[in-house]
């Protein structure tokens, strides 16, 4: 956990008592989410890179490879960027990733089939190719590439360049100036339920690769974000917090559950008012972006883009 978030923590236990300020949940050992870069590829196991060292990643008749698409053990390069999904504590593969990537924003300027990204949260723009033989897929979910449109789509990094390979969200049919104020109750308790997206705050650090958190769109206006992050009402009535607060998050598709911290903005959320198909319990609107790693550890596939949730303040 941050040093910052560690402390607002402290503070927040000292003033409204423990009760409000949960520990995070702790990361298990072994964790069952590594990250890494290949560093070799044989028939039965996988060298990867990691922040422990080189390890070995077993595989399985059931072990699965996602390269913007499902593969096969082809579709592993020595040089690729992976998420291992492990069982059996750290040693088999369950599921890998191949350099995945999210872009989720307001699309902010277009040059032929690049687009510019706004992504909010951040305060970055990210660019984003749309490749021809993803264009037919990604149009019938995101019709409108234009600036000030909608855009959440899942794919593959090449040259520091998102390549979008799935549409993550149903774009809606207008720009986001002219969405009318959502209505939602005055009345915020701390337990709301909404879908959950995802985001990878180890793009351009790799030091971030493991962070468990959530990104959330209603920091208050005393945070490290400031204004930024409150200046779009969400289509879920969401309780103000700071970052620092931890919150409960329960899937309610796999009743995975943990304590998260607060680790980031993630004000451009609040634009999406969509349902999640996954299990489909949940109501429209997204309460939060869950770090890729805290994504996977509540049972999270990241090419699904999102899974319905309960958030629980304190």
């Amino acid at each position: 956990m941050p040093a910052d978030t560690r402390a607002r923590r402290r503070y927040t236990a000292a003033v409204l008592g423990e009760h409000a300020a949960p520990e995070p949940t702790a990361v298990p050992d072994p964790d069952p989410v590594a990250r890494g870069v290949i560093t070799d590829v044989s028939p039965h196991v996988i060298g990867v890179a990691t922040d422990r060292g080189e390890e070995k990643f077993l595989f399985e008749a059931a072990t699965t490879f996602w390269r913007g698409r499902e593969v096969g053990l082809s579709g592993l390069r020595i040089g690729d960027d992976v998420v291992v999904k492990c069982r059996a504590g750290r040693w088999v593969a369950e599921r890998i990733w191949v350099r995945i990537a999210r872009v989720t924003g307001v699309i902010a300027s277009r040059s032929g089939d690049t687009l510019e990204i706004d992504t909010g949260h951040t305060g970055a723009r990210r660019p984003v190719v749309i490749p021809y033989r993803s264009s037919g897929r990604m149009g019938v979910r995101l019709p409108a590439l234009r600036p000030g449109y909608l855009f959440d789509a899942i794919g593959m990094w090449e040259d520091g360049v998102v390549h979008a390979s799935l549409p993550a969200a149903t774009q809606p049919p207008f720009p986001v100036w002219d969405a009318a104020p959502p209505q939602v109750p005055r009345n915020v308790g701390n337990r709301v339920h909404g879908s959950v997206a995802w985001y990878d705050p180890a793009v351009g650090d790799t030091a971030l690769s493991g962070l468990r958190g959530a990104a959330y769109p209603a920091l208050d206006g005393g945070s490290d974000c400031g204004d930024a992050c409150d200046r779009v009402r969400s289509c879920r009535p969401l309780p103000l917090l700071s970052r620092g607060t931890a919150v409960t998050l329960d899937n309610d598709c796999t009743g995975d559950s943990a304590v998260l911290p607060v680790v980031d903005c993630a004000s451009v959320t609040a634009h999406f008012c969509d349902r999640c198909a996954t299990c489909d319990s949940g109501g429209d609107g997204r309460i939060a972006q869950l770090t890729l790693a805290s994504f996977l550890a509540l049972g999270g596939r990241p090419e699904s883009g999102c899974f319905n949730a309960t958030l629980t303040v304190g």
